[in-house]
Parts: C-alpha cells; sequence; structure tokens
C-alpha cells in the first residue's frame, strides 16, 4: 500500500513537472527534483505515456528526454481555437502581463510570475500568438529561461519604433522584480 502510494505521488510530480515545461525534461533531471530513482522514474513515464495514449495529449520521448505536447489528431480543432483567441481582446491579466514585458524586457517567465503572483505560461502563450511577444534569447543561468520581450508588431500597434519611446514610468509606477501585485 505505502509503495503504491509512493508511486502515485512520483507519477503526480512527473506529470505536473512535464505539463509545466517549456522544453523537453531528462530522466535524470526528473529523478534529482522528485528524488527518485531513474529507474523509478523511467518506469512512471513508461506508465505515463500508456495512460495518455488516448488523451488529446501525449508524452513524447527522444532517447532521455520526456515532453507534454497535443495529440497530432486533434490539431485541427487546435487551429480552430487560437484562431478564434487570436480574436478575442485581452484581458486584464493579459494586459497586465504584456505590460510587465514591455517595462521589464528581455524578461523570464518566472520574473512575470514573480511579478504578478500567479501562473503565467497560458498569458504568455496568448501574446505570442497573437504576435505581441516573441523569445528573444535565453537568459544565461541555469536552465537557460526563455527571454520574451515585445514584437516589433506590438510597437507598431502603439506607433512607436522602440520600447525607449514608452512613456517612462514614475518612481511610484515602476515594476520592481521583487515585487508582487496585490489584488
Amino acid at each position: 500500500m505505502f509503495r503504491a502510494n509512493m508511486k502515485e505521488n512520483l507519477k503526480n510530480i512527473i506529470e505536473g513537472l512535464l505539463f509545466v515545461s517549456e522544453r523537453p525534461i531528462s530522466i535524470k533531471e526528473l529523478a534529482g527534483v522528485s528524488n527518485s530513482l531513474s529507474i523509478d522514474v523511467q518506469k512512471v513515464l513508461l506508465e505515463l505515456i500508456n495512460e495518455f495514449q488516448d488523451r488529446g495529449l501525449r508524452i513524447i520521448r527522444k532517447g532521455d528526454y520526456f515532453h507534454i505536447v497535443t495529440a497530432s489528431e486533434i490539431a485541427k480543432y487546435i487551429a480552430i481555437f487560437l484562431n478564434q483567441e487570436l480574436k478575442k481582446e485581452l484581458g486584464q491579466a493579459a494586459l497586465e502581463t504584456l505590460s510587465i514585458i514591455t517595462y521589464k524586457q528581455p524578461v523570464t517567465r518566472m520574473e512575470v510570475e514573480k511579478i504578478r503572483g500567479v501562473n503565467s505560461d497560458a498569458i504568455l502563450r496568448t501574446l505570442q500568438i497573437k504576435g505581441l511577444i516573441s523569445e528573444v534569447g535565453r537568459k544565461e543561468t541555469p536552465g537557460k529561461p526563455i527571454l520574451y520581450g515585445t514584437t516589433f508588431e506590438f510597437l507598431q500597434y502603439l506607433g512607436i519604433e522602440s520600447p525607449d519611446d514608452l512613456p517612462k514610468l514614475s518612481k511610484d509606477e515602476e515594476i520592481k522584480t521583487d515585487q508582487t501585485f496585490k489584488f
């Protein structure tokens, strides 16, 4: 019984890590983060691959690296949905995230989330799909997280040539990386 609970817990941990990761994750990394043996992680990954076979998501493997992706057979539905998302106006959370990126660029997802105090994965994807932000590089820190910045299209929409042309924030309005928004 105890061993079964440990296995289910490990399965939940691995599934969660794969879900939030923007990149494939190695067995070694999953084992390290979950404080588990590589052989146990590998067994759980194989089970998850089988469990995901008939779902809208798949776990793909390339060597010792694993990643969650959408199933190819639902690609047309995803395209329809994303096209509808493009036509929607930005909500408060997206505008907040876009403002942070605009004034703090280049900035990582984790830096945005630290300021906002909440997960921003979906909002970042939406802003990318709408062509308002893009990946502008990798930060030279462990894990080399993606750096985000605004796009030329975003600047065109605002009628400016550079983020330097944006109105300057007063000291009271300034967005600090160690600041968390309170709602």
